[in-house]
């Protein structure tokens, strides 16, 4: 069981005693996905700002599993959505429903409202379908028939799409790209961590899946810990300097002729709330240029999009792996 936090602590406690409890979360997660620390280390960072999180990468990889872990151990309450073209705004929203014995229309909220969202295959549903979460990533809440709500908090969002297969789907808008905070692909596992997955689930029963739920008590403490995880995260310092590279780094992206796609202010943000997390999983109260660099191709790589019909992520990564190498980070 994870102990809540208790307040009033000094910042270097708060931050040791959280980065503790994040790091006990990481190695729980590993225990449902296999070989990836290094991609739930970045999930949890998008966890820690509220920061959404698209995943692009094939199918059978693990996509779903991390969504289900994550949100597991962060114990929010989760819904998936299977994303296909006749999804209907309202199947993700909710609906008000007419109940005759009353009079009246009652609202049957959607699966959007949880703590954590899984939209699987986003670019299967319809740009209609689509446009029904900008609100809701940018603003935390739901406006149905004029009737604005506000959703869970925290509420986070996990967007799948196939990066291989686009027949039968529709491509996510940049403004609805811009609205996550990092892209990340999960990718096959080594060999031995592939093994031993095939042995591990090959052996599994509904049963023991049940068994892996946790009682309320304890949902109710790991809300509370991520609630304070993001309020801690505001307080990790960030020297000016690395601020305004982050700046430099962003308007050399909206200058350079050969993309027709920069990085917004809201990119640069999010960049930057990303290093702060880093900072506190590694028990820092401070951002250091590694966290700038580390977290730029998953910050940015999903902003930027080159005038050339080579778009791929490969393409993108490289355009901004090189501009990392022309502006060196200050030291």
């Amino acid at each position: 069981m994870i102990d809540a936090i208790e307040p009033k602590l000094t910042s270097e406690e708060e931050i040791a005693r959280f980065q503790e409890a994040l790091s006990t979360l990481v190695a729980e997660i590993e225990t449902h996905v296999r070989g990836k620390r290094d991609k739930i280390e970045l999930a949890l960072l998008g966890a820690i700002t509220e920061g959404h999180l698209l995943i692009e990468d094939v199918p059978g990889v693990g996509k779903t599993t991390l969504a289900r872990a994550l949100s597991t151990a962060l114990g929010g309450n989760f819904q998936r959505v299977q994303c296909t073209a006749d999804l209907l705004p309202s199947d993700l929203t909710g609906v008000n429903v007419y109940h005759p014995g009353e009079g009246k229309f009652n609202f049957q909220p959607g699966p959007i409202f949880s703590h954590v969202l899984l939209a699987d295959e986003l670019n299967r549903a319809t740009p209609k379908a689509q446009s029904s979460l900008l609100e809701a990533m940018e603003e935390r809440q739901v406006t149905t028939d004029r009737e604005t709500r506000a959703l869970p908090d925290p509420f986070w969002v996990i967007a799948t799409q196939n990066p291989q297969r686009f027949g039968g789907t529709f491509r996510l808008p940049e403004s609805q790209l811009d609205r996550f905070a990092l892209s990340l692909s999960l990718g096959y596992l080594e060999s031995n961590d592939e093994r031993d997955v095939l042995l591990q689930k090959s052996k599994r029963s509904p049963e023991s899946r049940q068994d892996e739920s946790i009682d309320l008590v304890e949902e109710q403490r790991r809300l509370e810990l991520w609630r304070g995880v993001m309020r801690i995260r505001e307080g990790i310092q960030v020297s000016s300097d690395l601020v305004d590279y982050i700046v430099l780094f962003a308007r050399h992206t909206r200058q350079d002729p050969e993309l027709s796609l920069g990085v917004s202010t809201r990119g640069a943000l999010s960049w930057l709330k990303l290093c702060q997390a880093r900072a506190l999983l590694h028990n820092r109260g401070f951002v250091i240029p590694e966290d700038v660099h580390a977290l730029a191709l998953p910050a940015l790589a999903h902003r930027v999009w080159p005038k050339t019909t080579q778009q791929s992520r490969a393409s993108r990564e490289s355009y901004l792996q090189a501009l990392l190498d022309q502006l060196a980070l200050p030291r």
